[in-house]
């Protein structure tokens, strides 16, 4: 079994415009994936740190990743495969409510 890292991309706009029972059911979707081990929040504000040469770190705020979509929270679950983790994603709020969610394997 693999862990994967998964980056949820969503806006109140988004969320707002999904129907309420499809949304209670992605929360839920949550609780069941939480109960099975995964580790799950809601995204804070970011910092880049640069350490170039090891010179000293530079701290700056704000994300270095832009997209359409603000980061909403990120998650790391397990699964056999990447498709069995897609589809482990495919129901949580990010998913359904006109956002996009981003699985990435994580490699050790």
């Amino acid at each position: 079994m693999g862990k994967f890292i998964t980056i949820g991309y969503g806006d109140s706009a988004g969320y707002e415009r999904t129907d309420e029972a499809v949304r209670a059911a992605a929360h839920e979707h949550d609780a069941r994936l939480r109960a099975a081990g995964a580790e799950m929040g809601i995204a804070g504000d970011p910092v880049q740190v640069r350490n170039h040469g090891a010179a000293g770190a530079q701290v700056t705020p704000g994300p270095y990743l832009r997209s359409d979509l603000p980061v909403a929270g990120f998650a790391i679950i397990e699964a056999d495969s990447v498709e069995e983790a897609a589809r482990l994603v495919a129901g949580t709020p990010c998913a359904v409510a006109h956002g996009v969610v981003e699985v990435w394997p994580l490699q050790t």
